[in-house]
């Protein structure tokens, strides 16, 4: 098991409420309702955001709106390296609160 995949599982078992999950394949967090918020793509944290978070997360050095097929960026989710893994729970905790807000 990588750094990244260890630290993704435990913000997950922290946060009350979350199911682990899987997403294109992949490692995700989904809220309560079963809607995915997050997930681990390539040692990388994908994160759902509202538009002013997303904006902020795309500064961080690396980031960048994820696209699991080339030229097919997903709408309001974006891409963290793993460089910024001290970001991880934080953005993980807000993917989580937005996508569970939505109807």
């Amino acid at each position: 098991m990588s750094r990244a995949e260890a630290l993704f599982l435990k913000i997950g078992k922290e946060v009350p409420g979350v199911k682990e999950g899987k997403m294109f394949g992949s490692l995700c967090l989904k809220t309560p309702g079963g809607k995915a918020a997050a997930m681990l793509w390539k040692d990388d944290l994908v994160v759902k955001l509202p538009k002013q978070e997303l904006e902020k997360a795309l500064l961080l050095q690396g980031a960048k709106f994820f696209e699991p097929m080339d030229n097919r960026p997903m709408k309001e989710w974006v891409q963290i390296p793993a460089a910024h893994s001290v970001e991880w729970d934080r953005l993980i905790r807000d993917s989580l609160a937005y996508v569970n807000s939505l109807k």
